[in-house]
């Protein structure tokens, strides 16, 4: 066929009505568009994250525009700190605000107990309860050995946190009192992943670190009856296990939408089920 001008007209009317009519021409019913995730910063002590990373799983399993990052961890100052400089959404703490720390621009609300067991490397049979001297003992070196005690015939090997940790100044607190001195021996590990990984991987060692982590974990370690009362999360409800540290948030009192609707779940029923699945306590104020 002779291509005219009339012709070319034709075809080009043709082609423009094919690519109308194919799906992606079709501008009737454009792609729905997502809103824009709203990035919800944490940061402060380490302690509470394990706790705020269980309910940051549970809350983005049935939230589609979660996102919530946990800065690097420090101590309760840096949680104050990063929400009153704006840097982070939530501070987590392990205490309760000190006098002149909230000038007004904090709201602090305790979120849940997580009891601090002391417990030891399987290879450590025949030792299940500890009384308050033979703590004394094992953290002065005044006892070095495991047979002393009842145990196998080795070393004790003693895991330790810095003394301006929350461990430490509960053991002191509830056990080892302020006087005692550390045995030159003690092996002082910074940072609580650290110390769990230690204990599992050392034989003959001894170690505080946190209850709710043991049980959601389930690591194999053994956890030591201190005085006669064991470590559960039932007898820190009740009061009968007393070395417990507070774990608890704060954030500004303007915050966005986002921040609100992850601090509504997690201090809902909700949030207090998935931390007492995990081995927390939630707090009474839930």
């Amino acid at each position: 066929m002779k291509i005219t001008p009339t012709n070319c007209c034709l075809f080009l009317a043709i082609a423009a009505l094919s690519v109308s009519c194919t799906p992606n021409g079709n501008h009737d019913n454009p792609p729905a568009v997502q809103p824009a995730q709203q990035e919800i910063k944490i940061t402060g002590a380490a302690t509470p994250y394990p706790a705020m990373k269980v309910l940051a799983t549970a809350y983005g399993a049935n939230t589609n525009n979660s996102n919530i990052t946990f800065l690097p961890s420090s101590q309760s100052a840096s949680g104050i700190a990063g929400v009153k400089s704006g840097l982070a959404d939530i501070g987590t703490l392990t205490r309760k605000l000190k006098s002149g720390e909230n000038d007004g621009s904090l709201v602090y609300q305790e979120l849940a107990r997580d009891a601090l067991v002391v417990a030891t490397n399987p290879s450590v049979t025949g030792v299940t309860n500890l009384q308050t001297e033979d703590l004394k003992a094992i953290y002065s070196g005044a006892v070095t050995n495991w047979q002393d005690l009842g145990g196998p015939d080795a070393t004790i090997v003693v895991l330790d946190r810095p003394e301006d940790e929350s461990a430490k100044r509960l053991l002191r607190q509830h056990y080892l009192g302020k006087e005692l001195k550390n045995s030159p021996e003690v092996v002082i590990l910074r940072h609580e992943k650290e110390l769990i990984a230690t204990i599992q991987n050392t034989p003959h060692s001894i170690g505080a670190f946190s209850l709710a982590y043991a049980i959601s974990n389930q690591l194999p370690v053994n956890r030591l009856r201190l005085n006669g009362v064991e470590p559960t999360s039932a007898n820190v409800q009740s009061g009968k296990y007393p070395m417990v540290r507070t774990l608890a948030l704060v954030w500004s009192p303007t915050l966005s939408d986002d921040t609100q609707k992850f601090l509504d779940f997690t201090f809902s029923e909700t949030g207090a089920k998935h931390l007492l699945n995990s081995g927390f306590v939630p707090s009474s104020k839930n």
